[in-house]
């Protein structure tokens, strides 16, 4: 990629600047009485690249590609009433457009993917994965690899097979496995504390393990164990059941009859596994089946994922259509962020409904994401016709199950957040609304939490935890001032990126309290320079009343109102996350206390044996004796911390008489 190429287009307040640097300006009207100012068109390169538009907040709207930024850009700055209604909408809000060149339409397909999974803009389409169904994993990038049933985001070097449809019969199929490809299935706390004892535990008695935390199996044969597994998972059932009919005839024709028996029922447990893997494809091709839907406001797509001509899993994503794009537009889209991701297998053919935009681009781009060649094929009859129609009904009946879902709840948040904009006398809706509050027990361990709500749900990303270091005794005003202070701070400091974090600026502050509370705020705001660019509000718990600065009364939101209803969930959810702080710092104070003292006991050595014992409770349990058995810890060392945590128990003894501290102990 060629170094970054920033250029900006603000709105009036940098009208000089862009005067000078680009000579003139052509201003354009905007559908909703704004002006947007548009670059002339020779500044704009005539190269491949990236381009985002961003708001006045610095919050990134839109992300797009384009293989000629001059013309695409440029494309734009028009006659609203010749775009799209959404895209009026998102060049109205936004303040300036920026945009990076890059040597490549591919360079510019990545780019484009790591900006949207990083900024998430409002305006454009992120299919969001279904992380209800459960995925198997192997995680090979341990030394001894184990098969875990998984939600959730993926990670680089384990292997992911899925999604199924019910954890209970995944966990079934591995629970059939096990016994022929007896791979360690415990967590690695667990594990690790086998090795450390040198006993296996029972699944290794019962023939579920081989054994690897004490040494029996080889590095060579446990491979084979997870090849094996991957085999299955992967829908390479016959060459399996093949090896194991082998081996059951071997073990039979030496008169091994109870070996023989072992693999007859590993035969029939491959047998009964399989039958949740449909086989639909008789010359058993590797390949994605990706039905895609959509209407005016939403988009579905459905991949069935076929290995060796089995359906091994399947997963389905949805987005709001929050882009003017066509069929072939919306097939690159949905492509794009299915295989974007660096954790995600891509097969060698993918199967679609329609080719997408610049075919060529995307072939080329998983290919070099895959390593081998990537097909994109439209299929016109045949098996994988019908593969594809069926993947596209699953799609069309997915998006109707969501929408049901979503309905009330998407016009709940709309109207509340509506209710609020009207109730508080704020120039738009929120769409970003941070709540703070304080926890602490009589002045100690004080703690203040953060929460974000975007869109009135919850980004969890965005959550930040404080521990209050200034304040002495119990001053919630004091604490915070500090707590508010440390964010504006960071607000100022760190450039709006549009990333949501702590840099991204907020619609509303809401504080759980009344008018006191909201003073603090209203003194930090004003210190941080930044009180005429952000609304505040509290929130007293007495009558549920809504203190802003400058008004003398509270406003009272009608009870049962869902904009009441959403600001009394961001103040629980901000307590809640609070308490839940508070209660893990004052839980470890206590837990560190009672090895903090100890003659020669420093941060190391403490670390050290909490990890010997494992907790504070195994290391109180420990006799004198196992404390002076650890060669690393010195023997004063031994005796002090078994004498502080025994002090009617302690003995003097030396590390050749443990035999009677013992007894002693006893």
């Amino acid at each position: 990629m060629s170094a970054s190429s920033y250029v900006k287009c603000r709105k009036p307040g940098l009208r000089d600047h862009l005067r000078h640097s680009w000579g003139s300006l052509e201003r354009l009207e905007c559908h909703d009485g704004g002006v947007s100012l548009r670059p002339p068109r020779e500044s704009i390169p005539d190269q491949p690249g990236c381009y985002q538009f961003l708001d006045d907040h610095g919050r990134v709207l839109y992300v797009g590609k384009a293989r000629s930024l001059r013309s695409r850009v440029s494309s734009y700055f028009q006659d609203p009433a010749g775009l799209h209604p959404r895209t009026a909408q998102m060049v109205a809000a936004a303040d300036r457009v920026e945009w990076i060149v890059t040597t490549t339409e591919v360079e510019a397909l990545v780019v484009e993917f790591s900006m949207i999974q990083s900024f998430q803009p409002r305006y454009n389409i992120r299919l969001k994965d279904d992380k209800s169904y459960p995925w198997l994993a192997l995680t090979t990038e341990d030394e001894w690899a184990r098969p875990v049933v998984t939600r959730g985001a993926r990670r680089r070097k384990t292997k992911y097979f899925g999604p199924f449809a019910h954890p209970r019969s995944l966990r079934r199929t591995i629970d059939l496995l096990l016994p022929i490809y007896p791979l360690r299935s415990c967590a690695d706390s667990k594990f690790d504390r086998h090795v450390r004892s040198g006993r296996p535990c029972l699944l290794f008695d019962i023939k579920r393990c081989s054994g690897p935390c004490v040494g029996e199996v080889d590095a060579e044969t446990y491979a084979t164990y997870v090849e094996g597994f991957s085999a299955f998972f992967g829908g390479r059932v016959q060459p399996i059941l093949d090896q194991l009919h082998a081996k059951m005839t071997e073990a039979a024709e030496a008169r091994n009859y109870e070996t023989a028996a072992r693999y007859r029922d590993g035969i029939a447990a491959v047998n009964e596994a399989a039958e949740s893997q449909e086989l639909v494809l008789s010359d058993r091709a590797d390949l994605d089946v990706v039905g895609i839907t959509a209407d005016d406001l939403q988009v579905t797509a459905l991949a069935l994922h076929v290995r060796h001509g089995r359906v091994v899993g399947r997963s389905s994503s949805t987005a709001d259509l929050v882009e003017d794009l066509d069929e072939a537009a919306l097939c690159a889209a949905v492509l794009r962020d299915l295989y974007g991701d660096p954790a995600s297998a891509v097969p060698p053919v993918i199967l679609v409904g329609h080719p997408p935009l610049d075919d060529g681009l995307v072939s080329t781009w998983l290919s070099e994401r895959r390593g081998t060649s990537v097909d994109i094929r439209v299929p016109l009859r045949g098996q994988k016709r019908h593969l594809l129609e069926i993947a596209e009904t699953n799609a069309v009946e997915e998006q109707g199950r969501d929408r049901l879902r979503r309905a009330s709840d998407y016009n709940a948040r709309s109207k509340a957040l509506l209710e609020i904009q009207e109730s508080l006398g704020l120039d738009r809706p929120p769409f970003r609304i941070e709540c703070y509050d304080m926890s602490h027990l009589q002045g100690s361990a004080y703690v203040g939490s953060m929460v974000v709500f975007e869109d009135g749900v919850p980004a969890k990303s965005a959550y930040r935890h404080f521990s209050v270091k200034t304040v002495a005794g119990n001053d919630d005003y004091a604490a915070m001032a500090e707590v508010l202070q440390r964010r504006l701070r960071r607000w100022n400091e760190e450039s709006p990126t549009g990333v949501r974090g702590f840099a991204a600026p907020a619609d509303l502050l809401l504080i759980d309290g009344g008018p006191g509370q909201l003073g603090v705020v209203v003194a930090a705001l004003a210190a941080a320079g930044l009180e005429n660019k952000v609304a505040v509000a509290s929130l007293a718990k007495r009558f549920e009343e809504v203190f802003r600065p400058g008004r003398p009364e509270p406003i009272r939101l009608a009870r049962g109102s869902e904009g009441l209803f959403l600001l009394q969930r961001i103040r629980d959810e901000a307590h809640r996350f609070a308490i839940g702080f508070h209660r893990s710092t004052r839980g470890r104070a206590m837990t560190t206390s009672l090895l903090d003292g100890i003659p020669g006991l420093g941060p190391t050595r403490r670390a050290r044996l909490l990890e010997r014992f494992g907790t504070v409770r195994g290391v109180q349990e420990a006799t004198q004796a196992e404390l002076l058995e650890e060669d690393w810890l010195p023997e004063s060392v031994a005796v002090a911390v078994f004498g502080h945590l025994h002090p009617a128990l302690s003995s003097d003894a030396p590390r050749s008489v443990s035999s009677q501290a013992d007894s002693e102990h006893g």
